[in-house]
């Protein structure tokens, strides 16, 4: 009974650090934005800004309003303070991370630089925003979770109901597919949560699923029930708090944004978010992490099965030769 209380305890501890620590050590560290405008502004708008919140930002210079606006499209810069017309304006991409957003739009307000007409320090645009239906982006931030237990469970079940490792891998890979179909079918026309082409969106929503579900089957193909336990350990304990789909990757503590990228449930979001405002802008890079992933699960898979055939053909000459004998 003390083992199965103190082994208890070390699980619920484990959990609460796991999916709590990041929101609550979350802050601005680093997050890309752009200042537009006359060279003089822009300079002495980035040093106050990095005087008052050092190594919150990382500044990119724009040479006008268009240059700031394609920084955003094209996933550089999460917004962008324009000083461009004389009177300051906040730009910003609440698609991006509504966090981030809001954070630029108070750091703005704070800087007290030029007031527009009616006293307000700057005006705010948002170039590329959530949609009307689903205008705080709980859709994206919530179904980050049901991502990652739906490779999990589908991991789990198709190793305890299907026989053979390219059985396994092609229900996965189908799964993947219709798991993505219906996702994005219920984020973007249910929810309203998406925008963009749904076929983009299901394709990000599948090459994720298939990332993790692939990848916990040649864990388990080649590690037997530790693999699964590593496997869930791997997205669920670790993945999942630090996708930073609810906020931003730069906003997490430290390390963990940059770890939660190289792991499928984050860069499985960035994908989505690519897909579904930006025209697919900013996917490389994930794509190339959830690719990698389903790679290296097809070759866990494929040593997990040639390794299984090996210890066969050894076992097989002595059952032979017992065979003979009798």
């Amino acid at each position: 009974m003390v083992r199965a209380v103190a082994i208890l305890t070390v699980i619920i501890s484990v959990l609460l650090t796991a999916f709590v620590w990041p929101s609550v050590r979350s802050s601005v560290h680093d997050v890309p934005i752009a200042v537009a405008g006359p060279a003089a502004a822009v300079q002495q708008v980035s040093a106050a800004i990095n005087q008052r919140l050092p190594d919150a930002f990382d500044i990119t210079e724009a040479a006008d309003t268009a240059a700031a606006e394609q920084l955003i499209r094209d996933r550089e810069v999460y917004g962008a303070i324009d000083l461009s017309s004389g009177t300051p304006q906040v730009i910003t991409a609440s698609a991006a991370s509504a966090a981030v957003a809001q954070t630029l739009q108070s750091v703005a307000a704070g800087l007290h630089q030029a007031p527009a007409p009616g006293g307000s320090t700057a005006a705010t645009r948002d170039l590329v925003p959530l949609p009307a239906d689903d205008p705080r982006g709980a859709g994206l931030a919530a179904g980050a979770l049901p991502l990652v237990m739906g490779g999990l469970l589908a991991a789990v079940l198709l190793t305890r109901l299907v026989r053979g490792t390219v059985r396994r891998v092609t229900a996965a890979l189908v799964f993947a597919v219709t798991g993505g179909l219906a996702v994005a079918a219920i984020l973007q026309f249910w929810l309203g949560s998406l925008d963009g082409a749904y076929w983009a969106n299901t394709g990000a929503i599948a090459v994720a699923i298939a990332a993790t579900s692939v990848s916990i089957l040649g864990l388990e193909s080649l590690l037997g029930y530790a693999g699964l336990g590593l496997g869930a350990v791997t997205m669920m304990l670790i993945g999942n708090p630090l996708s930073g789909a609810a906020t931003a990757p730069e906003m997490l503590p430290g390390w963990s944004g940059a770890l939660g990228q190289l792991l499928p449930p984050g860069a499985g979001g960035q994908l989505l978010r690519s897909t579904g405002f930006f025209d697919g802008h900013g996917a490389a890079r994930p794509v190339i992490v959830l690719v990698t992933w389903l790679a290296l699960g097809l070759a866990l898979c494929l040593a997990g099965s040639l390794r299984t055939r090996r210890a066969g053909s050894i076992a097989d000459p002595p059952v032979r030769a017992a065979t003979q004998t009798v």
